[in-house]
């Protein structure tokens, strides 16, 4: 399945902000070819920074990840979660020989 990943780690701080967040989010992402594989899901964490809700969502293409980051839906998604979560987001390009 090539095309990008979108992997996301979250530490929530104001849930019913980051709520709101969400709600516009998904449909955002949707929006751009993007399908979620991963969502708070189990996870054992092995170094780093230790953060409850992680994340990872498909999309077509790196470009059509990073558009949908930069889109007007998203953005205004994004503006719930501004102070109401601590994050870390990476588009990472999957490889064509996997």
């Amino acid at each position: 399945m090539a095309g990008a990943y979108w992997i996301a780690h979250v530490t929530v701080t104001d849930p019913e902000a980051y709520g709101k967040y969400a709600e516009g989010a998904g449909p955002a992402i949707a929006k751009h070819g993007g399908k979620f594989l991963a969502r708070s899901t189990r996870y054992v964490q092995l170094e780093g920074t230790d953060r409850a809700r992680n994340v990872l969502a498909w999309f077509p293409s790196l470009e059509a990840a990073e558009q949908c980051y930069h889109s007007d839906e998203y953005q205004a998604a994004l503006a719930h979660a501004k102070g109401a979560a601590e994050r870390d987001l990476m588009i990472l390009e999957a490889s064509d020989d996997v």
